[in-house]
């Protein structure tokens, strides 16, 4: 018998308690009808940032202009990606440190799985929100875009440093035409290749959108 490819759900269960960037707005949800109130359904509501749990933030959240969320090219947000552990980086995710944590050629891993997901250690999965994380070098990101990356995901709040105000990462990513997905849950997938599914919500206009990643086997 044929085993079914094993699915990874690498998205962080949003509730109450969440963690949310500091002084962003956090999850929040009630009941607006209830059945055991007398009603024929029940029916919630809930407000957030759309930067709470696992999203694809959108170019128009570092840009004013540049595409919002319902803009985002569904594309790179399906298909093959490669899972890379840099658990050892406490700095910079040097080119370095990519390549040695991704056997065989650079270009060739990247060409064949153009969405790489980071997998940090820093995730808010663990209901905190850590002080710092490992980010990519300026040399690392120049390099996964000329090797043809379509998306870079991590397991961090963000792909830039907690304190950064420039967001360099962001923006060198997003003029290269890459996409972003942040607050993964990698913590039980190893290093290698997978099929990405993470369609991020079209809702119109907005700087970010939540999604429900799922890595597959392959």
């Amino acid at each position: 018998m044929t085993r079914e490819p094993r699915l990874y759900d690498i998205s962080v269960t949003v509730n109450r308690d969440t963690p949310e960037w500091p002084g962003d707005s956090a999850f929040a949800s009630e009941w607006s009808t209830t059945i055991s109130g007398g009603d024929s359904v029940n029916v919630s509501v809930m407000r957030s940032s759309p930067h709470v749990g696992t999203h694809a933030d959108a170019p128009l959240h570092v840009r004013d202009g540049w595409p919002g969320s319902h803009e985002l090219p569904l594309d790179a947000f399906c298909g093959r990606a490669i899972v890379v552990d840099v658990t050892r980086s406490d700095g910079p995710i040097t080119l370095a440190l990519l390549a040695a944590s991704m056997p065989g050629d650079l270009a060739e891993r990247i060409g064949r799985s153009p969405r790489v997901l980071l997998k940090t250690g820093r995730t808010i999965a663990t209901g905190h929100f850590p002080e710092e994380w490992p980010t990519l070098s300026e040399e690392c990101a120049r390099a996964l875009l000329g090797h043809g990356a379509r998306l870079v995901g991590v397991d961090c709040p963000s792909v830039d440093e907690r304190k950064s105000k420039s967001l360099p990462v962001h923006h060198m990513l997003f003029s290269g035409n890459a996409c972003l997905l942040e607050n993964l849950d990698l913590r039980r997938v190893p290093a290698g290749d997978y099929e990405l599914m993470a369609f991020p919500l079209k809702l119109m206009g907005m700087d970010a959108a939540p999604v429900r990643a799922v890595l597959r086997e392959i």
